[in-house]
């Protein structure tokens, strides 16, 4: 026995398909370097793969992201990299394991600052967050940006990367607790209200003109109420489906609401070349070790316990990020 071991979902459906599945140890191929993980990261877009909101060919391993010890590389990489710690966004979900495979080329080194931990709960969303701010919505210092799920895994840390941008910051989340959280994390202004209620106190929090940028990570939910906070011109970045996809829209629906801009970006298309992905985890290990983004971990799950993790994600009790530990 390898000791090595995944969790697998054979079919689509609830947290309760996951199951444990032993695995002969991989085997690097040219280029690629085996990491024995120390914690995986755990994201609402594993739901998505689970569920099938995003079809995977099926049985499907899960998670994007982890953190770890180099412990082999294949033919053509660089012997060096064995012993180092590093992190890396999975190209096919299949990081909620004891050992993943990545190329070389795709592995973000941990600098002395940052854990194990700290990586696996912040690269994937830090990366996002970056995307977010810096690459899709490009804010600038002065705007105002409003952020739903504000407490949430890329929500908090989304708040303090755009105080540091210099932006005004309208935190909306889904409780009292949580919004107090996302004002503690920096916002100018934490919201908890109904949906329907929102647009008209950012509106009144803008002087009527709405704001520059909706970072919206919710979906269906929160869908009119980001149409109708945005100022002319802005910007709506929808980003994740939290509570589902949002409705189909006709170009007409932006006009209507002030000729806004409207991008439904994924991170992959961000960090595609070495020096984007350079940039992106530069940028935020940076932030990091700065001070300015800090690990929110609310929660740990053992690997074997994915489901329960998967089952607090859906029910909106998670706070911060969630990791797994091997």
């Amino acid at each position: 026995m390898s000791g090595a071991w995944r969790i697998v979902a054979p079919r689509t459906g609830g947290p309760e398909v996951l199951e444990r599945e032993d695995i002969a140890l991989p085997v690097p191929g040219p280029g690629e370097a085996r990491v024995r993980h120390e914690a995986v990261g755990v994201n609402f877009i594993d739901t998505y793969h689970r569920g099938g909101l995003y079809p995977l060919p099926l049985p499907t391993g899960l998670g994007t992201e982890a953190a770890g010890i180099v412990e082999a590389v294949g033919e053509g990489a660089d012997p060096a990299w064995v012993g180092r710690r590093v992190a890396y966004v999975a190209q096919a979900p299949g990081t909620y394991a004891t050992h993943g495979l990545a190329p070389v080329a795709r592995l973000f080194p941990l600098p002395d600052a940052v854990s194990a931990e700290t990586a696996a709960a912040l690269l994937l969303k830090g990366l996002t967050a970056w995307m977010l701010v810096e690459r899709c919505a490009r804010v600038q210092p002065g705007q105002s940006v409003l952020v739903h799920a504000a407490a949430g895994g890329v929500g908090s840390v989304l708040v303090p990367w755009l105080k540091a941008a210099g932006a005004t910051v309208i935190a909306h989340a889904g409780s009292a607790a949580k919004a107090a959280r996302a004002r503690d994390s920096g916002a100018d202004h934490a919201l908890h209200l109904p949906f329907d209620q929102l647009a008209g106190e950012v509106r009144a929090l803008t002087g009527g003109r709405g704001v520059d940028a909706v970072l919206d990570g919710v979906g269906a939910d929160s869908w009119a109420a980001s149409l109708a906070s945005v100022a002319k011109r802005g910007i709506l970045v929808t980003y994740g489906n939290a509570s589902g996809p949002v409705p189909a829209i006709s170009p007409l629906d932006l006009l209507r609401v002030g000729s806004i801009f409207l991008i439904r970006p994924t991170l992959f298309d961000y960090i595609e070349t070495a020096d984007d992905r350079r940039a992106g985890g530069e940028r935020l290990f940076g932030l990091i070790a700065g001070g300015t983004i800090r690990a929110d971990i609310g929660q740990r799950f053992a690997l074997a316990a994915a489901a329960d993790a998967h089952r607090a994600l859906e029910a909106r009790t998670t706070t911060g990020s969630t990791i797994l530990i091997p």
